[in-house]
């Protein structure tokens, strides 16, 4: 009994596997109604794509913005220079002194070196010079500017609370504490 239960069984299910046909949605078959376009036809009314120009990379403050951007999330510490820990002035020094260009190893320094310019006129690789303490009268705080975007000016720098990050000078204690900008490229 059990034997006859399995043939069958199986003779309903290897009967079973070609049975099913699938359904289609439409009755007849399907026809092209729209007359093919010759190629010469194509060409005159579309132009051949251009080739997309191979961006070249000479732009020092390119470079110095991709090598401060590495260090992005470091940690803060005081007079570090290394991934384990960083300092704003640390940050710049390491950035520039990566494509040999020297920098003075505090920001108060830099800010005498650097030639100050109008805020209006700050470009990617410029500094940003500020003075954070409330008791303090010298510059103690410096980012460099990754992207100018009309009024909104974005730069990298060291803070004691977050470490290595960017952020906009249109943020009220960055405004606030700003001084001044300058160059050195």
């Amino acid at each position: 009994m059990r034997s006859k239960y399995l043939t069958f069984l199986l003779l309903l299910i290897l009967g079973s596997c070609g049975v099913v046909k699938k359904k289609t949605t439409y009755g007849s078959d399907r026809t092209v109604s729209v007359p093919a376009t010759s190629l010469d036809s194509l060409q005159d009314k579309y132009e051949a794509p251009k080739p997309i120009p191979k961006i070249e990379k000479n732009d020092p403050a390119e470079d110095i913005i991709e090598t401060a951007m590495g260090y992005s999330g470091v940690r803060y510490k005081f007079g570090g220079t290394t991934k384990k820990g960083m300092d704003c002035s640390g940050l710049l020094y390491v950035s520039f002194g990566k494509h040999d260009i020297d920098l003075p190893r505090v920001s108060n320094e830099m800010a005498e070196e650097a030639k100050k310019i109008n805020l209006k006129n700050v470009d990617k690789g410029d500094l940003l010079f500020f003075k954070t303490s409330k008791k303090g009268k010298r510059i103690n705080h410096v980012g460099m500017v990754v992207d100018v975007n009309g009024p909104d000016i974005r730069f990298i720098h060291a803070t004691t609370s977050r470490g290595v990050i960017v952020s906009s000078l249109n943020e009220g204690f960055w405004n606030y504490s700003f001084v001044k900008a300058a160059r050195v490229l």
